[in-house]
Formats: structure tokens, sequence, C-alpha cells
């Protein structure tokens, strides 16, 4: 299979799922794309028993896809770069407390008590959880993914100031968690990181990514203003999303903070010049269309991923339990963040209900758990992330705009 026939028929699976999505099924674009490719890849599953041809094609289309590769080193940058510079910076600034204690400080507690809770009950399933395994999979799961969780605040319609919150989280806390996974990879390799050594390189890493965004951002708008062709302003911002990332990878920073932070200062920077100078409705409408054509894309590879993963009825029970420890977790750790976040600042308004039901999980965490070394018992972190990913992406985010409305109110 050449690489043009393997983008042919992942983009027209994303364009027609996505019109099943929208005319027929009435879902929002993602989780109908998502549902609907996870159901293809389950009949071909179901087909390729009686017709094993039709089973070597679907092993060889999947083998195919590098979904770490393509994720990770691709498209993650391109998406974090359009969600942050999307983003309303005026509410973000208002919130930059509450979205600093989520994505740090959630991120952290959020990680040890996953950990925790699947070292202790993973056994009783009968499933070997050594620690190193399970803090592998706390820190993949922990960050809440921007690509689903920016679609589904879009849609849902939920206040300004808790979009800022859950989107700031999202975009954020995906560095943490990176560089915590890295923690944990080096700990696997024998070389046991202290508590000192993990804070030092959270510093180092995030901070050195935030400074290379911010000083490529400003080299950037100070280039499009200098020139009065929009064309050239897109492409500009284009080689800052792709460079940008691929440089702070080479220089060993977090890239999904180099990224972030790239968008939300170009979007600063730029908004000191005129609209003589910028090409602002371009630009907007441009990254837009990138958003959401790489949406639609990513939740078909996710569907497409299910024909790789390795189910078992322990994996399924893994799965189980790690969706309730998850919506648990989220849910104590946004409580006390909140909590903290009130005492900081009294008269602070938030929405338990919403950052907690609209934690969702997605691409990221899947790219992280193929990244997970060959340890014992890798096929449960892979297989029970994939479950996470897919309750998290088809239910909490297809329900939330229902369960808003039923509750009729965002405190």
């Amino acid at each position: 299979m050449t690489t043009l026939s393997l983008v042919s028929i992942i983009i027209t699976a994303a364009a027609l799922f996505g019109w099943l999505s929208v005319r027929v099924c009435r879902l929002p674009i993602t989780i109908g794309t998502m549902l609907l490719t996870v159901i293809s890849s389950i009949v071909m599953i179901v087909l390729g028993h009686v017709f094993p041809g039709l089973h070597a094609w679907s092993m060889t289309l999947v083998g195919r896809i590098r979904f770490e590769e393509l994720i990770l080193h691709g498209m993650l940058g391109l998406l974090l770069f359009a969600g942050a510079f999307l983003l309303d910076l005026l509410y973000l600034s208002r919130e930059k407390l509450a979205v600093g204690l989520l994505s740090v400080i959630g991120t952290l507690l959020s990680t040890a008590a996953l950990a925790g809770v699947m070292h202790w009950l993973l056994p009783v399933f009968g499933i070997a959880a050594p620690w190193i395994e399970c803090l592998f999979f706390g820190a993949l799961i922990s960050p809440t993914d921007p690509v689903a969780v920016l679609e589904m605040l879009h849609r849902v319609g939920v206040p300004k100031n808790i979009q800022a919150q859950l989107a700031g989280e999202s975009l954020f806390n995906d560095g943490i968690g990176a560089v915590l996974f890295l923690a944990v990879l080096e700990a696997s390799r024998g070389e046991a990181p202290s508590i000192g050594h993990i804070g030092l390189l959270l510093m180092l890493k995030s901070s050195g990514g935030l400074l290379l965004g911010i000083a490529l951002a400003w080299t950037a708008s100070e280039l499009m203003r200098r020139v009065e062709a929009y064309q050239i302003e897109i492409l500009l911002t284009l080689s800052l999303a792709l460079g940008g990332y691929a440089l702070a990878e080479t220089l060993r920073l977090s890239a999904p903070l180099e990224a972030v932070a790239a968008g939300l200062a170009l979007r600063r920077f730029n908004m000191n010049h005129l609209h003589a100078e910028i090409s602002h409705e371009s630009l907007d409408r441009f990254w837009r269309v990138i958003d959401e054509v790489q949406n639609a894309i990513l939740f078909v590879l996710l569907g497409f991923e299910v024909l790789a993963i390795p189910f078992t009825q322990r994996t399924f029970e893994s799965g189980g339990l790690a969706i309730l420890s998850v919506t648990v977790v989220r849910i104590l750790v946004v409580t006390l963040v909140l909590g903290l976040v009130r005492l900081l600042q009294p008269g602070h308004k938030s929405s338990l209900l919403t950052l907690s039901w609209g934690g969702l999980r997605g691409g990221l965490s899947i790219a992280l758990a193929l990244s997970v070394p060959d340890l014992q018992s890798r096929t449960w972190i892979l297989a029970t992330t994939y479950l996470v990913v897919v309750f998290s992406v088809v239910l909490q985010g297809g329900t939330l705009d229902l369960f808003l409305k039923r509750i009729g109110r965002f405190e």
C-alpha cells in the first residue's frame, strides 16, 4: 500500500464519516467520526474471520499508520498551536491562577493517585501491576486532551471563564504530562530520578519551551507586519507551528509547551498591530479550518487503532476499573484545586461539574501509551488507555451538553 493510498483512505473515511455524523447521526463531527470508525473497525475484525483477505488488508492498513510518530512528532504541534492561537486571551489572563494550579498541581496529584489505585486494585483482576507500569499509566492518562476539549467547548456553549479554565488546563498540562512521562521513562531504565530531579527537569524543560515559543512568536510577528501578503503571513505561522515544535524537540525542551506559548504569544504580539499590518481575519479563518480538519482526521485514526490493540477479558476489566478510577480521581482533584483557588481568590467562579466531566482524554494518551517501552505487561496499558479514551470522547464528550442542560447551571 502506497503512502498516497493510505492518506486517501484516511481522508475519505474522515469525509464520509463526518458527513454521516452531521447528516444522519446528528452527532458532533469528532465524536461521530470516531464512533463510526470504531464500529467499522469492529465490523472488519468480525468479517475478517470469514474473509481472511479482509483481515490481512485491514492489518496492513493499520500497520502502515505510525500512530506515535504521527501524533507526537507531527499533528500535535499544529493542534496545540491552533488551539492556543484561537483562544480568548482576555479570559485566559483572568483565569491564570486556576489554569496554573489545574495544569501543574492537578496533573501531579492525578498521576500519583491513579498510579496508586491501579497498583493496588489491578491484582484483583489477575493483572500484575508493578509501580513503574502504573506510573506510566498515571502520567499518560492524567493530562486532558486539548483537541477533544476545545471541540466540546465550542459545541456546548460553556461560559467564557470556564472555557478558559478547561481549555487553558488542557493546553498546558500536555507539557507537564510529557515531562512526567519522560521522568518515568528514565526510572524504567534504572535511572531512578529523585523528587528534586523531577522538579528540576520539569522547570527546565517547561520554562525553556515557554521562552523559546515566545521568542519565536515575536520574530514571526515582526516579520508578518513587514509584508502585505496574507499568504506569506500564513506560511510564517505554519513555520512557527511546525519549525518551533521541531526545534524544541531537538533542544530537548517541552515541545508541547513551546507550541502553546508560540500560539498565545503570536496572538498577543499581533494584537499590537493594526489590521492594515496583519491579516487577522485570514489567519483566524485558516487556523480554524486547519484545526477542524485535523480534528476529524485524528479521530478517524483513533478509531482505526482498535484494529491493532489485543483486547482480552482482563483488559476489559482493567479498562472498566480505569474508567471509574479516572472519573473519581478527576472529581476529587478538581474539587481540591478549586477549593485552593477560591481560598486564594475569594469569589472565584467555576464549575466542578463542567471541569470534572469535561476533562476529556484523547490522542495524546494513546500516542504516549504506544511509547511505553516493551514491558512485560505493556498490553494492559495500551488497551486500558484506549478504552478510557473511547469512553471519554464518545460518552463524556457526547453527553456533556445534555448533562448540563438537565442540571441547568454551570456552577
